[in-house]
C-alpha cells in the first residue's frame, strides 16, 4: 500500500456526495484519542483496511514493536474499508477525515465457548463470585452463610468458610491476592486467608446488612491494609485489615448505600438510594462534594481505571514482581497507563432509567447524561482500557457508550430477561452477560454482535465475573452451582 503526502497548504479535499460513488481515494490525518495529530495528511485509496492503516501508523510513530489499534470515525470504530464505512455510516467531511486511533492490548483473549466444569457445593443460591487479582483463585459467597474458596486446576471446591450468620452478599479480593473480605446480611464483615480458608478476623460496627466493599489501592499501600465498607444503615466505614478496627465512619447519606468505590487518587466515592454520589477523601474521611442528578436510587458506580485497581500489580498472566515496593510502582505504573492522563472518570446507573459520566475531580456537573434504557439500571462496567463503558438493564438490553464522551455507541439485544451483571474480557474485546433468563451470552464490541450463547443454568444468573487472566468466566445463580466456562 502506498501513501502520497499531502501538503498542508493545498486545499482540503471534498468528497463526493453520498447517493454518488466514493473518490478514488480519501484525506485523512491521524489523531490520538487525545487529540495530538500524528504525522502529515495522507492521501489514502478509499479501501484501505484498518490493517493496512495499522502498518502504517506504526511506521509514522516508528515503533520498534508493531502494536494494534483500533482506529474511530466520526466516533463509529473502523472494522471494515475506509469506503465502506463512509458510505455505511453517511459520513461526509469538508476537509481531512480525522481517524482517531487507540492502542488495543497485545494480547487477545479468545471467547470462551463451553461449560468446562459445573461445581456443585453451595445449598442456597450464589449471590457473589470474583476471581483473585492473578486469575489464579475463585470466590463465591452464598444465601447458605458461606464463602467458598475453589481449586480452578481441578475445578473442584478448595475451602468453606464459616462465620457469617446470614447471606453473604459481597466479597471483595485485595489487590496482594493476599486477604478476602465479605460482608454478610447480619451487618458484619469477615476477613480470610486464601490459602488456609481460616478467618483472619471479624469486623463489627454496621448494624444493617453490608452492601459493599473496596480495598485500598496496591499503588497506595504496599501491602493490603485497609478496606472500605457501604452498608444499609446508611454509614461508609474505613477498616485497618490488620487490627480488624474502624478506622473512620462516614455519615452523610440518608438512606441505604448501594455501592463504594475506592479511586485510584485517593478518594472514595459512594452512591445510595438517596440520589445522591459522594466524593470523600480517603485518608481522614471528610466530605469533599455531592454530585447530583438522579432522579431516583443510585444503582451502581464504575471506574475507569476499575480493571488496573483491582488486579494491582498484576499483569494479564497473572504476574507481579515479588518485592513489596517494586509491586508498588508496578501497581502505579499500571494505573497511570489506564488513566490515560485524563482524569479518573465515575459513571452511575440509577432507578430512573438513566447514567451519567463524571469526571469528579474536575467539576460537580457530569460530562454527559445517558438516556435510552426504558427500565431501571442494574450495573455499569468500564472496559479495561477505560475507551468502552457498558450497561446492564431490567429492559432486557445492553447498551454500550463511548466512556470518554459518554455518547450513545450501540445495543445489544438477545437476552429474554432482565440482566444483572455485565463482565469484560482484559482485553477490552469481549463482554459477558448474565441474565434472570438462566443463560450468559459473549458480545463482540467490533462487530457488535452476539459472539456466543451459553445455556446451562437452570435459573437466573445473579453474578459472572471474567478472570483477570482471560482464561476463564464465572457464573452463578439462583441454581445453587457454580459454572466455569472457558474456550
Amino acid at each position: 500500500m502506498t501513501a502520497m503526502v499531502r501538503g498542508s497548504d493545498e486545499p482540503p479535499h471534498k468528497m463526493a456526495k453520498l447517493d454518488t460513488p466514493l473518490p478514488a481515494n480519501v484525506i485523512i490525518q491521524f489523531q490520538s484519542d487525545t487529540g495530538d495529530v500524528v504525522g502529515p495528511q495522507l492521501d489514502l485509496p478509499h479501501d484501505v483496511t484498518p490493517k493496512q492503516l495499522e502498518t502504517l501508523l506504526n511506521g509514522l510513530l516508528k515503533q520498534e514493536e508493531k502494536l494494534p489499534y483500533s482506529f474511530f470515525v466520526h466516533e463509529q470504530q473502523l472494522s471494515q474499508e475506509l469506503g465502506s464505512h463512509l458510505l455505511q455510516h453517511k459520513v461526509s467531511v469538508e476537509a481531512a477525515l480525522r481517524v482517531v486511533f487507540q492502542p488495543q492490548a497485545i494480547f487477545r483473549v479468545r471467547p470462551v465457548a463451553r461449560c468446562t466444569a459445573s461445581m456443585p457445593g453451595h445449598t442456597e443460591a450464589v449471590l457473589a463470585t470474583a476471581f483473585s487479582p492473578d486469575g489464579r483463585q475463585l470466590a463465591s459467597g452464598s444465601g447458605d452463610t458461606t464463602l467458598r474458596f475453589w481449586d480452578l486446576g481441578t475445578q473442584t471446591p478448595h475451602r468453606t468458610c464459616k462465620g457469617h450468620k446470614n447471606w453473604v452478599l459481597c466479597l471483595a479480593w485485595s489487590p496482594d491476592g493476599e486477604m478476602v473480605a465479605s460482608g454478610g446480611m447480619e451487618g458484619t464483615l469477615w476477613l480470610w486467608d486464601p490459602k488456609t480458608g481460616k478467618p483472619l478476623g471479624c469486623c463489627k460496627g454496621h448494624t444493617k446488612w453490608i452492601t459493599a466493599i473496596a480495598w485500598e489501592p496496591a499503588h497506595v499501600a504496599v501491602s493490603a491494609r485497609r478496606f472500605v465498607s457501604g452498608s444499609k444503615d446508611t454509614t461508609v466505614k474505613v477498616w485497618d485489615a490488620q487490627t480488624k478496627r474502624c478506622l473512620f465512619s462516614m455519615a452523610s447519606h440518608t438512606m441505604a448505600i448501594t455501592a463504594v468505590k475506592w479511586g485510584g487518587d485517593e478518594h472514595i466515592y459512594t452512591a445510595a438510594r438517596d440520589c445522591s454520589i459522594n466524593v470523600w477523601d480517603a485518608q481522614d474521611g471528610h466530605l469533599e462534594k455531592s454530585l447530583k442528578g438522579h432522579g431516583h436510587w443510585v444503582n451502581t458506580l464504575a471506574l475507569s481505571t476499575e480493571a488496573a485497581l483491582r488486579t494491582g500489580a498484576f499483569d494479564h498472566t497473572g504476574s507481579a514482581p515479588a518485592e513489596p515496593e517494586e509491586a508498588k510502582a508496578k501497581a502505579l505504573q499500571r494505573y497511570e497507563a489506564a488513566r490515560g492522563g485524563r482524569p479518573e472518570r465515575l459513571a452511575s446507573g440509577s432507578d430512573d432509567f438513566t447514567m451519567f459520566l463524571w469526571e469528579p475531580s474536575t467539576s460537580q456537573k457530569p460530562i454527559a447524561r445517558m438516556t435510552g434504557h426504558l427500565q431501571l439500571i442494574n450495573q455499569v462496567q468500564f472496559s479495561p482500557d477505560g475507551r468502552w463503558l457498558v450497561s446492564a438493564s431490567f429492559d432486557k438490553a445492553i447498551k454500550l457508550w463511548d466512556g470518554l464522551k459518554g455518547t450513545f455507541v450501540a445495543t445489544f439485544r438477545g437476552h429474554v430477561g432482565p440482566v444483572y451483571q455485565v463482565a469484560w474480557s482484559a482485553d477490552s474485546r469481549l463482554f459477558v452477560s448474565g441474565s434472570k433468563d438462566s443463560t450468559l451470552k459473549v458480545w463482540d464490541v467490533a462487530s457488535k454482535k452476539l459472539k456466543m450463547d451459553l445455556p446451562g443454568h437452570a435459573d437466573e444468573v445473579f453474578t459472572v465475573d471474567w478472570s483477570p487472566d482471560g482464561m476463564s468466566v464465572v457464573s452463578g445463580g439462583k441454581d445453587q452451582v457454580l459454572r466455569i466456562w472457558r474456550q
